[in-house]
């Protein structure tokens, strides 16, 4: 049978095109019953407090950034979104006296707006949300050299350069509404993938790249960073991609219950236990990548009950 239309936007690919059964078996997964999806290459893990969760985030930063040595750099490729572990990443490396000269950072991805990256100026620049959180609060005498500071740019060319000057310890993520990672959003149903959402095999061999957002993105980014304004929102980003994705030694996903639903947290955890790799549900990718873990913040997860405000 041919795949379902998006209910939310027609003109692309997304969750609510996959078989009914599968949402249906996501949203009756308890708390005790996502613990139990953790498989070898698979972990989950619960935090009891936000303090606890953003920490244990942070320290992702620290103790990737403590193996760096002038013969082995290591890098860390962070989101913004979440944001709260920026500024106990700052404090912890100061505190310790952390010294960052063979440390890297790549940011995940940042918005595109007349055919170029919008500058740190743009209200909702992602590079300047890095540094003014975090790397701007480190002491000067510790902080990473500022070519070990890789930000997507317009031209991709270096920063795709740039992930053979270290290894990536750990990719960190959140989890958008479109069960994204960075913006690999589901793509839009046109052309080849009218009827089909592209192979995975397709979608993994993508790099880094300008991508049309889904319009959910969109709504979900003006939603927790611009007041709800949608026209503030750029329609388009540049984004690590799966290639890079697949560099990094350990992908991380933070779910503090701010960004995706009861029902996606639960969707994009099933999915990559049970191997079900669909693309429109991007995060299902991550099935095929040998060490990711889900960080849920119990009081975030919520249920999938229909209950009426």
């Amino acid at each position: 049978m041919p795949r379902p239309l998006s209910r939310i936007a027609p003109g692309w690919w997304d969750y609510t095109t996959l078989d009914a059964a599968i949402i249906s078996d996501a949203a009756r997964l308890s708390p005790r019953a996502i613990e139990q999806l953790s498989r070898p290459g698979f972990r989950v893990v619960f935090y009891e407090t936000l303090q606890d969760f953003y920490l244990a985030e942070a320290l992702e930063y620290i103790v990737a950034w403590r193996g760096a040595t002038a013969d082995d750099p290591v890098g860390v490729c962070g989101p913004i979104g979440p944001t709260e572990q920026l500024p106990l990443v700052a404090r912890l490396v100061n505190e310790l006296g952390l010294d960052l000269r063979h440390a890297h950072f790549w940011g995940m991805d940042e918005w595109y707006e007349n055919g170029r990256e919008v500058p740190v100026s743009h209200p909702l620049s992602f590079e300047r949300a890095d540094r003014e959180l975090c790397f701007d609060r480190i002491r000067p005498e510790l902080r990473m050299p500022e070519e070990n500071l890789h930000f997507p740019k317009s031209n991709t060319a270096a920063y795709t350069a740039s992930w053979n000057a270290a290894r990536c310890a750990v990719m960190q993520g959140g989890q958008g509404d479109t069960k994204h990672w960075a913006f690999n959003d589901p793509p839009r149903r046109i052309g080849a993938y009218q009827h089909e959402p592209p192979t995975p095999k397709e979608y993994r061999s993508l790099g880094s790249r300008v991508v049309d957002l889904h319009p959910v993105t969109l709504a979900q980014n003006a939603r927790t960073s611009g007041g709800g304004n949608i026209g503030l929102v750029p329609m388009q980003a540049i984004t690590v991609g799966p290639c890079e994705t697949w560099r990094a030694e350990k992908v991380s996903i933070w779910h503090a219950g701010v960004h995706d639903n009861p029902l996606g947290q639960r969707l994009t955890a099933m999915m990559i236990s049970q191997r079900i790799i669909d693309t429109s549900v991007p995060m299902s990718l991550l099935s095929d990548h040998p060490n990711v873990q889900f960080n849920y913040y119990r009081g975030g997860l919520g249920d999938c009950s229909v209950e009426m405000h």
